[in-house]
């Protein structure tokens, strides 16, 4: 796995590299407890339900109420350590892995969480029943059964052994719910939370705010020290810039665009710690290729030759977190096609002039020499989804393309997705972990759910089966880049850019870290807020 933990060591380097030097806190300043940490958060959560739901509107507020059975390390990225897992071990060559509890760890209500919950949580996830929505589980196909034997011991069994089975197990978003909820009402936790973590939801009023709690009877004795956590809901990136600017809030979780940071930083000074962080997210367009249109690979080649990458990314990178040109894989992993080879697909060579010659004649050999007109269906959150979605509106103006912005509020944005009821999509794709392809991929395979876009590729298919089965990490990058070909040969998304984050926070908050991903590392449960 050499190739793998030199990238992963590698993003934890750019990923501590602030724009401005961090007051760091004193060794010897001991954590000071109370207060309530204030969060702009930059849409409504559709449900709070975050085994069903595919947006950091959930989990950024909800992670704080829950555990998990593995977390990646708050404070040593990309390291995995257990949460309600105590211990575990993998047995079978790899087949078998055995998680011990810990005992004695109890839900908001009082009841005791055991293997039993651990199991329940995981079978909603990995094999949901009728009217219940996992649009993660293409991420744990390794997955054969998962037992209780006993109230403290939990045992996976795998199809085969998997690469980043650990990983996927601590995504940020496998919240462990108590199983009695879920046996009266899979959809019980849509609606409301009992949780064993840090924090107890006080109240959640729609689109405007969340309030958390400190749970005084957490397991982790002593913790948290925060009295509580409020999330108010601010979609407009101005008005959040204001609220930092103002005080009304000590931090932004996810990202703010340079030009508002700089501000921010101006104003406020050493008041404010502004990180810059490498993430490991891609924001494009998916067709929906159900529609007679986008089933056309000319078309979609022709759509994905429009855009000038290199521009967008001098144009948009002041003003969003839109800042590196790259194909399907993070351009800094050992998963990505080089450069060089990357120019020689579709969209991405630098001669533009060229590329929108061939889109026209693209689109006149399809049977439209004059264009047509579609709908671009977004998200209503400035940056950078609106931002690029103008750009890319101009872009296809220039071969005769006609695209109406079709902007919706998160949840119905969330609920066209899921229904497959658009043409064209913005949509973002990543890693909420530490961008292994098991995670990246799934999207593009026949039948998953995060193949939004209905997209069916035997070839595409095969390779990414067989990456997900393959343990020796060198075939396994070369079966990830023919599958990265394949895509970007058949034109099967328009791959726009690749994302960093400029992450603001109040300067007395104390021993808490960013990572690459904004869904990660928001429980605050060891955080706390210095003295003034």
């Amino acid at each position: 796995m050499r190739s793998f933990k030199v990238a992963v060591i590698l993003l934890s380097v750019v990923m501590l590299m602030g724009l401005w030097a961090a007051p760091l806190a004193m060794a010897q300043e001991q954590p000071r407890r109370g207060g309530v940490l204030r969060v702009a958060l930059a849409a409504d959560p559709p449900s709070l339900d975050a085994h069903q739901e595919q947006t950091f509107a959930v989990t950024q507020p909800m992670s704080a109420v829950y555990n998990g059975l593995l977390v990646l390390d708050p404070h040593n990225y990309p390291k995995i350590i257990g949460d309600v897992a105590k211990s575990w071990k993998a047995l079978d060559d790899n087949l078998t892995y055995r998680f011990t509890l810990h005992d004695g760890i109890k839900f908001h209500d009082g009841s005791e969480l055991t293997a039993a919950d651990v199991k329940a949580s995981w079978d909603k996830m990995v094999f949901p029943s009728g009217g219940v929505i996992s649009p993660r589980r293409g991420n744990y196909q390794m997955i054969k059964s998962i037992e209780a034997p006993d109230r403290l011991t939990v045992v996976f069994r795998l199809h085969h052994p998997s690469p980043p089975f650990l990983t996927s197990v601590a995504h940020p978003a496998n919240f462990i719910y108590p199983k009695k909820y879920l046996d009266t009402d899979p959809n019980y936790f849509k609606t409301r939370s009992v949780g064993s973590g840090p924090f107890k939801l006080k109240n959640y009023v729609r689109g405007s705010y969340v309030e958390l709690e400190r749970n005084p009877d957490y397991w982790k004795k002593g913790l948290p020290y925060l009295d509580g956590l409020t999330y108010f809901i601010i979609t407009d990136t101005s008005a959040r810039t204001t609220a930092l600017r103002s005080g009304r809030v000590d931090t932004e979780l996810r990202f703010l665009p340079p030009v508002d940071v700089n501000a921010i930083k101006q104003q406020l000074g050493d008041k404010i710690v502004a990180t810059k962080i490498q993430s490991i997210g891609n924001f494009g367009v998916t067709f929906n290729v159900g529609k007679k249109l986008f089933d056309d690979e000319r078309v979609r080649k022709a759509l994905t030759l429009a855009i000038d990458r290199y521009d967008a990314v001098k144009t948009l990178s002041s003003i969003t977190n839109l800042e590196l040109v790259g194909g399907i894989m993070h351009p800094g992993s050992q998963w990505a096609l080089s450069q060089e080879e990357l120019e020689r697909f579709p969209g991405f060579s630098r001669d533009h002039a060229a590329n929108l010659r061939e889109a026209k004649r693209l689109l006149a050999e399809a049977g439209f020499p004059n264009g047509f007109r579609t709908v671009l269906t977004n998200r209503n959150i400035k940056m950078p989804y609106i931002d690029l979605a103008v750009y890319l509106i101009s872009s296809w103006k220039k071969i005769g393309v006609e695209a109406e912005h079709k902007v919706e509020e998160t949840a119905t944005w969330s609920q066209s997705r899921l229904n497959r009821d658009f043409e064209l999509l913005v949509d973002p794709y990543g890693s909420t972990t530490v961008g292994d392809p098991e995670e990246m991929l799934d999207k593009f395979v026949t039948g998953q759910p995060e193949n939004w876009g209905r997209m069916s590729d035997p070839v595409v298919d095969r390779l990414f089966a067989q990456q997900s089965k393959e343990m020796n990490e060198e075939k396994r990058i070369e079966l990830v880049k023919e599958m990265s070909r394949r895509i970007l040969a058949k034109a099967w998304r328009i791959e726009g850019l690749w994302t960093t984050r400029l992450e603001v926070r109040t300067a007395r908050l104390r021993n808490y870290e960013p990572m690459p991903s904004h869904w990660n590392n928001r429980r605050f449960e060891d955080a706390w807020l210095s003295a003034k």
